[in-house]
């Protein structure tokens, strides 16, 4: 009698193939999520430069950072006036200063507690970060 041999996996190898799997995925997609909202502080910051640079030259020319609190009043356009917008922008101006605030858009998966802020002052200009971007640097 000639004995066949089976080929092919066990229920219990494919069954622990798919606990590793699961585990390497449940540490490899937190990590890819952080970095992707990484990539979008950044995006918010280029644009928020942009910005600033712009509320600048205004101030250059109106002599008073309150006259530059609107995009209506700069040369630059409103980033967040793009259809693949992440954030959306706000301009606080102040006699001594202005603070640029983006805050995360809800419609792709982030939240709106999530913001990053730019504070000008004549003493410094100060990043800092709420929710995902707490600790921006």
């Amino acid at each position: 009698m000639i004995l066949k041999k089976n080929s092919g996996f066990t229920l219990l190898e494919i069954i622990i193939v798919i606990i590793i799997v699961g585990v390497l995925a449940s540490i490899a997609l937190p990590k890819f999520f952080r970095t992707v909202e990484y990539s979008r502080s950044t995006e918010a910051l280029s644009s928020m430069n942009s910005i600033r640079q712009s509320i600048e030259r205004c101030y250059l020319q109106r002599s008073a950072y309150t006259n530059c609190g609107a995009f209506a009043n700069l040369d630059v356009q409103d980033p967040a006036a793009s259809a693949n917008a992440h954030f959306s922008y706000a301009i606080a101006p102040a006699a001594g200063g202005y603070t640029i605030t983006a805050t995360r858009n809800t419609r792709d998966g982030g939240t709106a507690t999530d913001t990053v802020v730019l504070t000008v002052t004549a003493a410094a200009i100060t990043k800092s970060g709420t929710g995902a971007f707490s600790g921006i640097q």
